[in-house]
């Protein structure tokens, strides 16, 4: 089994590193990773720059890759043979905060499983909030267990894991839940706005987490319940049932 690895907080990330090592109990772990931190970039993918390939240093002396582009670009990269090597599975993270709800829109993680996906290899998204005093040892350890399954039992075409572990030691976990992708965002926008030393307003995007444990059922509620929540997202968008409302509509050619 080759395992790619990759991330959207950069090659220096230590989930990245952790994750790594966990991996490497169930098959051939290469890293390919952002050189720098692509959080919040979505499905980006670089069509007009070239892309370049180096070799890097993990911490613990193991040789990994990074390249200029996105987290898109390592998996294409990765799977297209800039690796010279076939890659069975894609594992992204471990993000340092979580991707929940309407959040995966905007995820370099998830965008990486996805673009796996889209390439017909399996794909994994795994996320926790990170807290020096919890570390990323217990989603690592989780992350082995959902990617033993997925070996064991394979994915459905078109469709990614969504994994998200709560901030707390493992006795403190209740357990897996298969959730659904909550109907909110996790991170709710909050424009603030401020004056530089010019007097010109600039504006900043933030807002606190929606953490509601009473959205049972989905990945949202899951994580503020303290259960690992294991999202199938399918990268087909289309909304079948607004297709025959739409059949309905009057849509003809304009006359010119």
């Amino acid at each position: 089994m080759n395992i790619l690895i990759t991330n959207d907080d950069g090659v220096t990330s230590v989930g990245l590193h952790a994750l790594a090592d966990a991996l490497r109990e169930v098959g051939e772990v290469t890293v390919l990773a952002p050189n720098r931190n692509w959080s919040v970039s979505g499905h980006a993918k670089t069509l007009d720059n070239p892309l370049r390939l180096q070799s890097t240093y993990l911490p613990d002396g193991t040789n990994a890759f990074t390249t200029n582009g996105s987290p898109a670009d390592c998996v294409v990269l990765g799977l297209l043979g800039a690796l010279q090597k076939p890659i069975d599975l894609v594992v992204a993270g471990i993000n340092t905060s979580n991707n929940l709800g309407y959040d995966v829109n905007y995820s370099g993680t998830v965008a990486a499983a996805t673009e796996a996906v889209i390439k017909g290899v399996p794909g994994i998204a795994i996320s926790t909030l990170f807290d020096k005093d919890i570390g990323y040892g217990p989603a690592a350890k989780v992350g082995l267990q959902v990617v033993r399954q997925v070996m064991q039992h394979g994915l459905p075409p078109k469709t990614l894991l969504n994994v998200n572990v709560p901030t707390i030691t493992l006795d403190q976990m209740k357990g897996f839940e298969i959730t659904r992708q909550c109907d909110t965002g996790h991170h709710q926008d909050d424009l603030v706005h401020y004056k530089d030393p010019y007097g010109e307003t600039y504006y900043w995007i933030g807002g606190k987490p929606f953490n509601n444990p009473e959205k049972i059922g989905t990945d949202i509620g899951a994580v503020a319940n303290n259960y690992i929540s294991v999202t199938p997202l399918k990268i087909d968008r289309t909304s079948n049932s607004f297709i025959s409302d739409l059949n309905d509509w009057v849509l003809e050619v304009p006359i010119d």
